[in-house]
């Protein structure tokens, strides 16, 4: 299974949309805290829809509460500060819980755990005058590179619920 591991998000419309995303990809959502938001917020609800009931999510209230659940996670850290791209690392192969946490909208994740793992952190390409991307789309391009070197595991890929050739059969 993928964890989306959120370090302190700030913005309820972001942790909505990723809370909508992992519904999709049957992913779990660490909240790591404290939040500056209630996860009850209605922005946060709006943005992730009817999904949110189908999702499944543990909320921890400090870091070390989340290493106390997961001591050995097989944690991956998305950073700006990394010389390593996303898709330079390969997880076609790996059968056991993912960990891609992301830091907070306003300051990443804190350089000391960046730096306790050096061998485990990954950037999105962009342009060199670029601070960040939204924290919601960094979550969609990094978790969906995962899943497509895992050949979308367990996931559709054509359209279920009008049927897979609806757009053909469709009456003008």
């Amino acid at each position: 299974m993928i964890h989306i591991v959120l370090y302190q998000p700030e913005k309820p419309q972001n942790t909505g949309n990723i809370m909508r995303t992992c519904v999709a990809i049957n992913a779990k959502l660490d909240i790591i805290g404290p939040l500056s938001f209630s996860l009850d917020e209605k922005s946060l609800k709006r943005a992730g829809m009817d999904y949110i009931e189908s999702l499944k999510y543990q909320y921890f209230p400090s870091y070390e509460d989340y290493l106390k659940e997961y001591p050995h996670a097989d944690t991956y850290y998305v950073t700006r500060y990394s010389k390593n791209t996303y898709s330079s690392f390969d997880f076609s192969h790996i059968t056991h819980d993912i960990f891609l946490m992301f830091g907070r909208e306003s300051t990443g994740i804190p350089h000391s755990i960046l730096k306790e793992h050096p061998d485990r952190l990954l950037r999105i390409p962009m342009v060199p005058e670029a601070r960040s991307l939204n924290l919601s789309n960094s979550v969609a391009i990094v978790v969906y590179e995962v899943l497509r070197q895992q050949k979308f595991p367990n996931l559709s890929t054509f359209e279920a619920i009008k049927g897979e050739d609806f757009l053909f059969n469709e009456k003008d």
